[in-house]
């Protein structure tokens, strides 16, 4: 049996410098069509993929295995001309030699793409890409560069937040200061790969059909959601002021200020959110998922335990005063004791009533959720 060594010539440069019918087959004639190639044009690496074919069918022969070199170069100038001539030549040389395999040498991206059309007549055993050694940097930069710019995912992932950074820089230069248009396009391209990154993007487009399936659906959770909305909007608003009011104090107590007043009103925007998902469960009739039952007490659980926190170092801070229950003053210590103690028992709540009335694991739920997304 015959392996077939094929120099393959996508862009058609060896037909064009020799003016010989193309395929060429066999040793002497691949030579000769090496030294008129050669003398065309010195500078063409379709030369050295002629040398390198020559080369791999001479170390098979040595190894005691029939393999015969040949050459395939495009006949046409568009694409879909060069591929089906180059096809019709492949057809050539499986019916003169009928081989059992091939090794396909190519000098660049483009001849390689020919690669499927080489398999879809002849087993592929190896592919030898010829990389002249003066040249390796510049050509493997070449490669990368173009399989980048082929990839439109990539190019609207790198290419578009850059080219929009780069056309703000003169604008953010003329109305801020240097340190600040390098942090605006800083935090701009940052934003945008972590949108792309964090697949947001995705999210976001999918969003007006769930909002749409769920209209339709006459789901409680559509109404729920909005006032959960609205209720984060309040804490947040709430969490600013109270933070504002010290303005004197460190940035950090700021913080913890705001954590402590707006966690209430985060907690029962989830809590609210978690009550329209199990209405829906309800007027489903199908039962109570377990997980969908545990959440809202996991979520009460959780704000009482930040506040309690919070307020523990709000306290050592004389931020706020201590609580007095029955005419005694609680301590700091022992008022975030009181409140992990309660969460702790919020918690336990939650997983003792998901355990008696819930219907589904957690395991079964994620499975139902992905059935449903890949629909």
């Amino acid at each position: 049996m015959t392996t077939l060594v094929i120099c393959i010539d996508r862009s058609g440069a060896i037909g064009r410098a020799t003016n010989v019918p193309m395929p060429v087959a066999g040793w002497e004639a691949v030579r000769s069509l090496v030294t008129d190639a050669g003398l065309s044009d010195p500078e063409d690496a379709s030369v050295n993929c002629l040398l390198e074919s020559l080369r791999v069918a001479r170390d098979l022969r040595d190894e005691r295995e029939e393999a015969v070199v040949a050459v395939v170069s495009a006949e046409s100038d568009t694409a879909v001309g060069a591929d089906r001539s180059i096809a019709a030549q492949l057809d050539d040389l499986v019916d003169r030699y009928d081989p059992r395999a091939a090794i396909v040498v190519v000098d660049s991206a483009e001849d390689e793409q020919v690669l499927p059309i080489v398999e879809s007549r002849i087993p592929v055993d190896s592919v030898d890409r010829v990389v002249v050694r003066q040249a390796r940097d510049i050509e493997s930069t070449y490669y990368l560069l173009k399989q980048f710019l082929a990839d439109e995912q990539l190019r609207s992932t790198i290419l578009v937040p850059f080219g929009v950074a780069l056309l703000l820089v003169p604008a953010l230069f003329y109305w801020f200061s240097a340190g600040e248009a390098i942090a605006g396009v800083a935090g701009l391209l940052g934003a945008a790969l972590l949108y792309k990154g964090l697949a947001i993007d995705r999210f976001v487009a999918g969003m007006p059909e769930r909002i749409r399936e769920a209209l339709y659906a006459g789901q409680v959770s559509v109404v729920t959601y909005v006032v959960a909305g609205g209720l984060a909007l309040v804490g947040g608003f709430f969490g600013v002021l109270s933070a504002s009011a010290l303005s004197d104090a460190p940035a950090l107590v700021e913080a913890v200020e705001f954590t402590y007043a707006a966690v209430p009103w985060f907690a029962v925007a989830g809590v609210t959110a978690a009550v329209g998902r199990l209405l829906d469960e309800l007027i489903r009739g199908e039962g109570i998922r377990t997980p969908y039952l545990n959440l809202p007490f996991v979520i009460a659980a959780v704000a009482l335990v930040v506040r309690g926190f919070a307020g523990y170092f709000l306290a050592q801070e004389a931020i706020h005063e201590p609580f007095e229950v029955g005419g005694l003053a609680v301590s700091p210590v022992q008022q975030l004791a009181a409140f992990i103690v309660v969460g702790i028992v919020v918690s336990l709540m939650g997983v003792k009533l998901a355990s008696d009335v819930g219907t589904e694991t957690l395991e079964d739920v994620i499975d139902a959720d992905r059935e449903t997304d890949g629909k």
